[in-house]
């Protein structure tokens, strides 16, 4: 019994087992039927809305991935794997292709065989009349239009057709009254509506469109932000033709926004937008475009439209009075737009002739530009032109020679000579003309006329460029993209390319942009900057940040605003623009957009100050390294870095100065907080409290200190005081005694010093500055010594001994005549006032005894003392 139920339980598990294989097996066949299913789906085209919505064939739904990854293209890889295995085995039978089986279309009938041509070889249906109509209409109302949604001020009629054209539903004009509304030209700015066609058309695979949707997506405007979308679009409407769609995908790969940095990438897509814009350059080289930054505007050192304004209206001013240069100014403005006057053939003829008539040589040769090219104004004609390039040839301008050569090159007019074009063009180049160096370098490039050059050519397209030619620049470009003559440069060969695609016809958009900004119209400037900013304009960049940072738009959020300032100041700053890279750093000092980081933003100042030389980023490094933010503090470098800035810019002198002198007062107090230190704290507490007290001795002692110094030498008043005992010792002594032996050394002239007020320096004085004359000087003493004598006996007999001694004494350099009427007067001035003196002088003066008493005078230093006294001494 037992042996029976194992085998029936043994029988039970087999059996469970094998039906679990088979559903196992079941299982199994059913996933690769649906494997199989979606295989042979993938093999069939999807559309454009298919595509999107088909979200499981992610395998990412990051909105920045930007690959998108089927799960199909695994299995494909399988089977192309397992069928490449083993060897290669031809076909047994090979037939070969021969001239009889090509198909052989007949010619077309219609007139018009190249369209009828490209719909054959494109597999588009042949257009019918009516839309071959609208598009005929629509191709003449776009040359009256600049770019999409912008018409000249003199030709609205052509946007009223072109409204008129987008209702009847024909989507080019759809698509250009779209691009009107997002940006608000001639029509209220209406973005959910703009955003509503592009994203019908883009469905559709019309590349503007695509280009405007992918738009919207960069920027978040109307869209959620996603950088993914935006390149998918972007990618769609450059293969699809879109100029702004190779330009946005050439400054993304390079400056890696979004994407991985590729220099070759961005060759191959700014490559073909600069094609297309050296395409439509004419002769007269191409349009100006004006580049108005705001920030430099409002800092009082940028463009101001009102005083162009003003210049435009003084000079149409003056070429109605029949001002000649005024009128070749204003033709050039209008035949080549500018300064916020669009192109105007009309104006630019009217000038013309009008200078013309008066014989001026710059104008005849613009006519004949004019006149060689042709525009809606005139027709061409080889002929006129020929006369007009001929008279101005003649008056040696350079633009009448450079097109002459041209004439010559091409046979225009006049039988084909490319010795005579490059003569032409040679004397255009010496005066410096850039037409005559832009077809001399292309004479050495192709090798006309001279042998091929490659360095005579750069060089001759190097001194175009610098003039600002369009072709110059392409030429250069490409120079450098395949290295010819040059060593080859990828980035070099970028930033040619940029230049030339910057230089189109969109270009215009910032000046209509700043014209809006100027009249309060925030929201249409603010996208027409960062659509130009989209395509890598960097002053766009930096407006659209500005206007942003100032919140003056109510396009977006304003708590997005400075996040969104930071991201175009980035980019600003990284196509060199120094008060980018300052602000960029003010955003990270500060906090606005981004968390607070003083390490960042002194690497910001850092390379304004380095690599651009900013003064305003060396003030700020400065103010940093004083406080210690970011950086080690040291108030040295910090002192530095303001000098710096003041070398640097005379603006920054004052605030410069201001700086040093709080940091002088910081470095006092840090020095006064070391010696706190030093001395100990209960030290200086003692100080603090007794303070007034040390403070008021020191102003004693520095006031004592003044008194001491300011007092002559002590030794000189006290040979004053003995001078002037023994003066009045002599007065008094009677006649016939014996004066006393002298106690004070002997003194010379130089080292006496009298008080100014003393009768004896009087006299002194005048005999000193008389001793060159001996008549003036005894005159002069004479009366000097009579005044001065009478004076002492008014006043006491030791006076009058006093002045008689000083009047001795200064008569010993001075004449016998001189000497003896002074000691006369003396005598009868002393005799007046007292018998004893006038004894005394009595017997120490005479007229022969004058030359032994200032003798004694001399050799006692002047005490006065009399001949006899010394002859008994």
């Amino acid at each position: 019994m037992v042996v029976v139920r194992c085998c029936g339980l043994l029988l039970l598990a087999v059996g469970v087992w094998c039906s679990g294989s088979e559903q196992e097996l079941n299982s199994q066949r059913k996933s690769d039927e649906r494997k199989k299913t979606i295989i042979d789906d993938s093999d069939t085209p999807t559309t454009n809305s298919e595509f999107s919505s088909s979200n499981s064939r992610k395998t990412s739904t990051s909105d920045d991935d930007v690959i998108l990854a089927h799960e199909s293209w695994q299995q494909s890889l399988e089977r192309e794997s397992a069928s490449s295995s083993g060897d290669f085995r031809p076909p047994d039978n090979i037939v070969s292709f021969t001239a009889d089986d090509a198909v052989v279309r007949p010619p077309p009938s219609s007139s018009n065989q190249e369209d009828e041509l490209e719909s054959v070889i494109s597999g588009e249906p042949e257009e019918s009349p009516a839309e071959r109509e609208r598009r005929e209409r629509y191709e003449k109302l776009a040359k009256s239009i600049r770019y999409p949604g912008f018409v000249q001020p003199y030709r609205t009629d052509a946007w009223h057709e072109m409204l008129e054209l987008a209702e009847s539903g024909y989507p080019p004009a759809e698509i250009t009254v779209a691009w009107a509304k997002l940006l608000g030209v001639f029509t209220r700015q209406n973005i959910p509506e703009a955003a509503r066609i592009f994203q019908k058309y883009a469905n559709e695979g019309i590349p503007d469109a695509q280009m405007g949707l992918g738009f919207l997506y960069a920027t978040g405007t109307e869209k959620h932000s996603s950088q993914s979308k935006a390149l998918l679009l972007y990618t769609f409407a450059a293969f699809g033709g879109s100029e702004w769609g190779q330009m946005a995908l050439g400054y993304r790969y390079f400056a890696g926004i979004g994407v991985a940095a590729s220099c070759e990438k961005a060759l191959d897509y700014y490559r073909r937008a600069a094609a297309s814009v050296a395409s439509e350059v004419s002769f007269s080289g191409g349009t100006s475009v004006q580049r108005v930054r705001l920030q430099d505007e409002q800092e009082g050192g940028g463009y101001s439209g009102i005083q162009d304004n003003d210049l435009i209206e003084y000079y149409q001013l003056l070429a109605g009075k029949g001002d000649v240069q005024a009128q070749v100014g204003l033709g050039q403005l209008h035949y080549q737009g500018g300064r916020g006057i669009p192109r105007d053939p009309h104006q630019a003829l009217h000038y013309f002739l009008q200078a013309a008539e008066s014989g001026n040589a710059v104008a005849m040769a613009f006519l004949g530009k004019m006149y060689l090219e042709g525009n809606e104004e005139v027709t061409a004609s080889n002929e006129t032109a020929l006369k007009y390039f001929k008279k101005a040839s003649a008056l040696n301008n350079p633009v009448g020679q450079s097109g002459l050569g041209l004439m010559y090159l091409f046979g225009k007019g006049v039988e084909k000579d490319t010795k005579k074009a490059y003569e032409y063009f040679s004397k255009a180049a010496d005066q410096s003309w850039v037409d005559g160096q832009l077809w001399i370098g292309n004479m050495y490039y192709n090798g006309w006329e001279v042998p091929r050059d490659y360095k005579m050519a750069s060089k001759y397209y190097n001194l175009a460029s610098q003039s600002g030619h369009v072709l110059a620049f392409y030429n250069l470009a490409d120079m450098h993209a395949t290295g010819t003559g040059v060593l080859r440069s990828c980035p070099t060969a970028v930033e040619f390319f940029k230049n030339v695609a910057e230089r189109g016809k969109w270009g215009n958009l910032l000046m209509e942009a700043h014209h809006q900004y100027k009249m309060g119209l925030y929201d249409e400037a603010l996208l027409k900057y960062l659509l130009l900013a989209e395509l890598g304009f960097e002053v766009a960049q930096s407006n659209a940040a500005f206007i942003l940072d100032r919140k003056d738009s109510e396009v977006y959020d304003p708590e997005e605003m400075w996040k969104r300032a930071l991201v175009y100041w980035s980019r600003a700053a990284a196509q060199g623009y120094s008060n980018a890279r300052v602000r960029l750093g003010d955003y990270y000092y500060y906090g606005w957009g981004t968390s607070v980081d003083y390490e960042q933003a002194a690497s910001h100042y850092r390379i304004a100050s380095e690599q651009q030389n900013n003064p305003q980023a060396m003030f700020n490094l400065g103010y940093m390294h004083e406080l210690g933010l970011g950086m080690k503090q040291d108030i040295h470098l910090a002192k530095r870095f303001y000098d710096m800035a003041a070398d640097t810019s005379a603006d920054a002198k004052v605030p410069v100065y201001l700086a040093l002198t709080k940091l002088a007062v910081l470095f006092a107090w840090k020095n006064v907080e070391e010696f706190k230190l030093i001395i100990g704290i209960d030290t200086w507490e003692t100080l603090e409290l007794y303070g007034d007290i040390y403070l008021m001795s020191l102003l004693m002692f520095l006031i004592g200190y003044l008194l001491v110094f300011r007092r002559g030498p002590p030794t000189q008043a006290n040979n004053r005081q003995h001078g002037g005992a023994r003066h009045h010792e002599a007065a008094a002594r009677p006649p016939g005694a014996a004066a006393r032996p002298p106690t004070a050394a002997p003194r010379t002239a130089a080292s006496t010093r009298v008080p100014a007020t003393s009768s004896s320096s009087i006299s002194s004085q005048a005999a000193t500055s008389n001793s060159t004359s001996p008549s003036a000087a005894a005159a002069t003493q004479s009366s000097t010594a009579v005044s001065s004598s009478s004076l002492a006996a008014a006043a006491s007999p030791s006076s009058a001994s006093t002045v008689n001694s000083s009047a001795l004494s200064s008569s010993s350099i001075t004449p016998t005549a001189a000497s003896s009427s002074v000691a006369a007067a003396s005598n009868s001035a002393a005799a007046a006032a007292s018998p004893s003196i006038a004894a005394a002088i009595k017997e120490g003066g005479g007229g022969e005894k004058s030359s032994s008493s200032e003798a004694s005078i001399k050799k006692t230093g002047g005490s006065g003392e009399s001949a006899s006294s010394k002859k008994e001494d």
